[in-house]
């Protein structure tokens, strides 16, 4: 993945344009993350808001479209290709003002096009 991929759904993610993907759970290689609160795509930068409950203190998250491993309409799952605790150590999410702000959405892409590469298929 590069660094400008990280912002656009992969390839063999088959992502049907009208699908709202709002609600549909998130689950990461290993557990459940929480759920989609909703989708954004300010300047080319398409990203999921994740709304993770009280597991990380009732905090969002944001989540790059090229961490997407897979999309499940029938299950209402999104399935991520990393980990609980990688998607923790994000560069910390406050407000709805940084999904448009460049340089916050700029060290997101960073962090997550260096993470180890994930096989999903085990997840």
């Amino acid at each position: 993945m590069t660094i400008d991929s990280v912002w656009s759904y992969p390839p063999q993610v088959a992502r049907p344009r009208e699908l709202d993907l709002t609600g549909f759970a998130v689950v990461a290689t290993d557990g459940t993350v929480g759920h989609v609160d909703r989708e954004a795509d300010p300047a080319g930068m398409r990203h999921l808001v994740v709304d993770t409950g009280v597991w990380v203190f009732g905090k969002s998250v944001l989540v790059p479209a090229g961490v997407i491993a897979g999309i499940d309409p029938g299950e209402r799952r999104v399935t991520v290709a990393c980990s609980r605790a990688e998607i923790k150590a994000a560069p910390r999410f406050r407000t709805d003002s940084e999904t448009r702000d460049p340089g916050y959405l700029t060290s997101v892409g960073a962090y997550y096009h260096g993470l180890p590469p994930h096989d999903a298929a085990t997840a």
